[in-house]
């Protein structure tokens, strides 16, 4: 294909590329962070009124999708202008950080989340080169990124987004791309069952759930993914992004609230999926 031939021959351009497109997709996973888990609630308080009261006139009847309504500012509800939305260069140069009508400030994860999809894609990029490895890998690092951005927030690792995980991860692999079919298989089963038994272990025996179900299935999309014998390594990883990031942000909130697993899971998974065989290595070796 002459664009493949193209970025093979001129690997700055494809960098480039790439980063304008993790910048922009970056800007996207925004809208999903924020919008996907409203509309699975807007779902729900539909399906429960469906079911307990039928007879009256459904509640939120203007559906909430990732396109509709426009992004607004949610303090003036000033329509966001094209202009404003352009991946972190809006808000460092155009907008400073505020709302141009109320001068409200836009948090800072709005640009973070952008240049970290950049960051990630380009890493992705530099790995894999100019191949469908890096196609397959830009989408499980973005599905990744969602997943974490929304379970920080929420505590919910949507199934909308999981289980494509899962059949895709089993897709790709049929064709052995970064595991061999039996290695995928076996990995999505591991994964599952792996949290899961310590779930229903600790739910014995103390009488609570301690993690949710989007644990079990995210691990169980990273085994897919990356084969069996990555898990111990991104459980083992997971424990350690955990525990850092979870001091940081007890130190900096000063609040003590619920943990969320998944976001260091897809930390410890995204690693070991870039740079797992030679962590195996030093740690086998030295």
């Amino acid at each position: 294909m002459q664009i493949v031939d193209i970025f093979q021959n001129n690997l700055i351009l494809f960098y480039i590329c790439i980063a304008i497109l993790g910048l922009c997709v970056g800007s996207f996973l925004n809208v999903v962070i924020l919008r996907l888990p409203r509309m699975m609630q807007q779902e729900w308080r539909q399906e429960c009124q469906l079911f307990l009261h039928p007879e009256q006139a459904l509640i939120d009847q203007e559906k909430l999708t990732l396109s509709h309504p426009a992004s607004t500012c949610p303090n003036c509800q000033h329509r966001i202008r094209w202009y404003e939305n352009i991946p972190v260069v809006s808000w460092l140069l155009l907008l400073r950080g505020k709302c141009s009508q109320c001068k409200t400030p836009i948090s800072f994860r709005y640009p973070f989340v952008e240049i970290a999809t950049m960051l990630c894609s380009i890493l992705i990029a530099f790995k894999f080169g100019v191949s469908i490895e890096t196609f397959f890998g830009l989408i499980f690092t973005w599905i990744l990124i969602a997943l974490t951005g929304i379970d920080f927030d929420t505590q919910l690792l949507p199934d909308r987004l999981t289980y494509p995980l899962i059949g895709l991860g089993l897709a790709v692999n049929s064709y052995s791309l970064f595991a061999t079919p039996t290695q995928a298989i076996w990995g999505c089963l591991l994964g599952f069952l792996s949290l899961w038994s310590v779930y229903i272990i600790f739910k014995l025996v103390t009488g609570k759930e301690g993690m949710g179900h989007g644990d079990f299935k995210l691990l169980a999309a990273l085994g897919a993914w990356l084969g069996p014998l990555q898990l111990p390594l991104i459980i083992l990883l997971s424990s350690v992004v955990g525990a850092i990031i979870g001091i940081i942000l007890l130190k900096m909130t000063k609040e003590n609230k619920p943990f969320a697993f998944g976001p260091y899971l897809a930390i410890a998974g995204w690693i070991a999926f870039l740079y797992g065989e030679q962590i195996m290595t030093v740690y086998l070796g030295g």
